[in-house]
């Protein structure tokens, strides 16, 4: 499963792929504009960071204003995918960005007939919300084996990218369901290599060490 971080924050994504297991990242408005910095700006620069994909969400709700902003979108990186919200009009604009060439991400999914139709259209990615569906009384993880299910019947090439990550569980749980990606905030990454028993460990082996090591 690959891991991309969900942020617009460069010096995250700059640690994250220090560590050596970083294999995209995934923006959205609300990121971009908490950097505080120029839309274009932060995502050719992320772009330039990453070898891997680079999701940039288009803000028009009409097929073919989303479609002149993901040409414009889509010359800002060779890594760049066009997030698309999975409304009627944005079924429509995968359609076309495919015919075009332009990789997409749809995302704001929220039941599996919408993940179908994505497949369908010729979405790159999906973006199911599980933490979302948990915040009303809904299992998200169940949304992603429903798509995982649906996808593995048609032989969809369309990538799953579980997203709204709420906990470390989460992406244990979506790997166990066959995601292809998750993407998720640097404070869960973080945790991911966290454990009480991990450093407690290790300082029990360097004390012991130091009552034997010669000099």
């Amino acid at each position: 499963m690959k891991i991309f971080l969900d942020t617009a924050e460069v010096d995250d994504i700059k640690r994250g792929l220090d560590w050596g297991v970083v294999d995209g990242v995934t923006t959205n408005p609300t990121h971009i504009a908490n950097s505080g910095r120029p839309f274009k700006e932060v995502v050719k620069e992320i772009c330039e960071l990453v070898d891997g994909p680079v999701s940039v969400e288009v803000t028009s709700l009409e097929a073919q204003g989303m479609l002149e902003e993901a040409r414009e979108v889509n010359q800002l990186g060779d890594n760049v995918v066009v997030k698309v919200p999975l409304i009627k009009e944005g079924i429509k604009a995968i359609g076309l960005m495919s015919k075009e060439g332009i990789r997409t991400n749809a995302t704001l999914n929220f039941n599996a007939a919408q993940a179908l139709l994505a497949a369908k259209a010729g979405a790159d990615y999906v973006s199911p919300f599980v933490g979302r569906l948990d915040n009303v009384g809904q299992v998200g993880m169940d949304l992603v084996a429903q798509i995982k299910t649906i996808y593995d019947n048609y032989g969809f090439a369309t990538e799953i990218i579980v997203a709204a990550l709420r906990h470390p569980t989460h992406v244990l749980e979506s790997a166990l369901a066959g995601a292809d990606i998750c993407t998720m905030r640097m404070g869960i990454f973080e945790m991911l290599m966290d454990h009480p028993q991990t450093d407690k460990g290790l300082e029990q082996f360097l004390q012991d060490w130091e009552k034997v090591r010669v000099e």
